[in-house]
């Protein structure tokens, strides 16, 4: 396998509106175009969230994301695609499972699994045990590989905690998000822990919250990691806060950086490979 790492694009979430950035793509169409430009410059796995096309509000609703699916795979049948499972607008078991339900050419290839409950700025994300149990046990059957997110310590012993419980297996993948007000912050040592307790063999990107994008994603390239960058986590291109951001600046920007380390993305086939799916 080809040196490389995992260039984890994220170009929507579920917080950016257009009321706050022109620049945040909200429809199907909209997502997709900019997944596959994106995909075009060495993105390799995109974590999708979908959006109601009309009110601009996140929706959990499997048609949507069928239809951003369908959407990319028509140009790009090898980009891996992941899709979310969030709680924080989402809150009962069957909204947040209702993707996994779909199939065939509109089956994801990853569906992200928040590891506990955790606090943001001014909401929560509640995950109990049943609930991550659930999620993980539910992907399983689909046949749907688990996109890990972990914010602090304590979730990666989860993660081997789920390991251990037969409901998650290799290989891995996880992200390290850093910089949340209440988990892990933007630093070498919070970092260095938490990819010390991955478990063994697995890949990881990491991306930062706000103004910790960059550090963060500067850091999980000069640690051997993959990144996790677009306007979900961040929608600021200067740490000053006078430039919002495009998807295409901030990846122009971590491309850049990591060509400066001698790194580039795995080929999406590459990607592929070393993700297991």
């Amino acid at each position: 396998m080809a040196s490389g790492y995992v260039l984890n694009f994220t170009p929507t979430g579920l917080i950016p509106t257009k009321a706050m950035t022109p620049h945040v793509p909200v429809s199907p169409c909209d997502i997709a175009r900019e997944v596959l430009g994106a995909a075009e410059l060495g993105a390799n796995m995109i974590h999708l969230h979908a959006r109601d096309e009309i009110t601009g509000e996140p929706t959990h609703r499997k048609e949507v994301y069928a239809e951003i699916i369908r959407q990319i795979r028509k140009e790009n049948k090898t980009l891996v695609l992941g899709v979310s499972t969030s709680g924080r607008r989402c809150p009962g078991f069957e909204g947040r499972s209702e993707v996994l339900g779909l199939t065939g050419d509109v089956k994801p290839d990853f569906a992200s699994l928040t590891l506990s409950s955790l606090n943001f700025n001014r909401e929560a994300s509640v995950n109990d045990p049943d609930t991550i149990q659930g999620l993980a046990s539910r992907m399983r059957e689909a046949g749907i590989r688990p996109e890990l997110e972990a914010f602090d310590l304590g979730m990666l012993n989860y993660a081997r905690y789920l390991i251990r419980k037969g409901l998650i297996g290799p290989p891995y993948y996880c992200n390290i998000i850093l910089g949340n007000i209440a988990c892990a912050q933007a630093d070498m040592l919070s970092m260095g822990l938490m990819v010390r307790d991955l478990p063994a063999g697995c890949v990881w990107s990491a991306g930062g919250v706000g103004n910790a994008q960059l550090w963060v994603n500067t850091m999980a390239l000069l640690n051997g990691g993959g990144v996790r960058v677009g306007l979900e986590d961040n929608v600021w291109f200067d740490e000053q806060r006078t430039r919002l951001a495009t998807n295409r600046d901030l990846l122009d920007r971590v491309l850049m950086i990591g060509r400066t380390l001698g790194l580039e993305p795995y080929t999406h086939r590459e990607a592929r490979e070393v993700l297991g799916v």
